[in-house]
């Protein structure tokens, strides 16, 4: 073996093993989603019995059903802990959902005007506005609370996705990518008659397209995962989201261990499926942008 195989054979080598120890708390947390909760802090890696729990049949009383971790999380009929987590799961794809079409188009348009419109004092106000990016979200967390006070959003779904429908880095990230859109095709257009937002909507966001769908997913990812903004604006049990439905299983009775691994899956599915569905787009994205910013 020549001295660059070896060494390729030994750089593989070596990311395997990084790759299998950054999975390994993922195997933990599957694995302990399927054990009985006497089991979660033994020592044993894989479940001695997959979990199997009785609870009561509420259409036939006296009797007793089984389920596991993961039916039990779902059932949100079991009137002693009134978890909704299906409403859970509702919540945070509708809210993300509004955030990511919400940031998108805000930060589209925002891209737009910095790199296709000439006017003064834009290359200043672009680095204004990308100086935004330095101010931590827990300095604007009280005046933004305040605002939506006084406009009466606390408690609402408008309260948790208005604040995040801009974006100074999305508007970056655009930017970046329509830097890379010839100016000739908007002049083309323009001698066509098109107008401005024809060009915007027919000919820079098409072209924008993977820069777009970048956006979406990292937006998505984000505003899914968002933990301390819901858990300051929501006060009512149907509007809480995943990340904050996550603390009912840790109790001042007690902390169901295998149920929080159950329900911390199933809350991840949506971002494994969302990013197999995008993973081209992502890596092109971030490819892209790179090589541009």
């Amino acid at each position: 073996m020549t001295a660059s195989r070896l060494k390729i054979t030994l750089s593989y080598a070596a990311l395997t093993l990084v790759a299998l120890t950054m999975l390994l708390p993922f195997f933990w947390m599957v694995l302990t989603s399927f054990k009985p909760l006497g089991e979660v802090d033994g020592g044993a890696l894989l479940p001695k019995q997959w979990q199997v729990r009785y609870v009561p049949d509420v259409k036939h009383p006296g009797q007793f059903t089984e389920v596991n971790n993961y039916l039990e999380v779902i059932a949100s009929r079991i009137p002693q802990r009134r978890i909704a987590f299906p409403r859970y799961y509702f919540n945070s794809i509708f809210i993300a959902g509004w955030i990511t079409l919400l940031q998108v188009l805000t930060s589209a348009m925002a891209a737009y005007a910095f790199t296709r419109i000439r006017w003064p004092g834009r290359e200043q106000a672009f680095l204004l506005y990308l100086a935004t990016l330095m101010i931590p979200g827990v300095v604007t967390l009280i005046p933004n609370f305040a605002i939506l006070e006084r406009l009466h959003l606390i408690d609402t779904y408008s309260g948790l996705i208005v604040p995040a429908a801009f974006s100074a880095f999305g508007t970056f990230l655009l930017r970046q990518f329509m830097l890379g859109v010839p100016m000739s095709l908007d002049e083309a257009a323009e001698m066509d008659g098109a107008t401005r937002s024809q060009v915007f909507w027919d000919v820079v966001m098409p072209m924008a397209r993977p820069g777009l769908i970048t956006l979406a997913i990292f937006t998505f990812m984000g505003a899914y995962q968002s933990f301390f903004w819901p858990l300051v604006m929501i006060k009512s049990e149907w509007l809480r989201t995943l990340p904050i439905g996550l603390l009912v299983y840790d109790t001042t009775q007690g902390r169901e261990t295998q149920l929080i691994m159950a329900a911390s899956v199933m809350t991840m599915l949506p971002l494994v499926i969302l990013f197999i569905i995008g993973q081209r787009y992502f890596v092109k994205g971030i490819q892209l942008g790179a090589v541009k910013g």
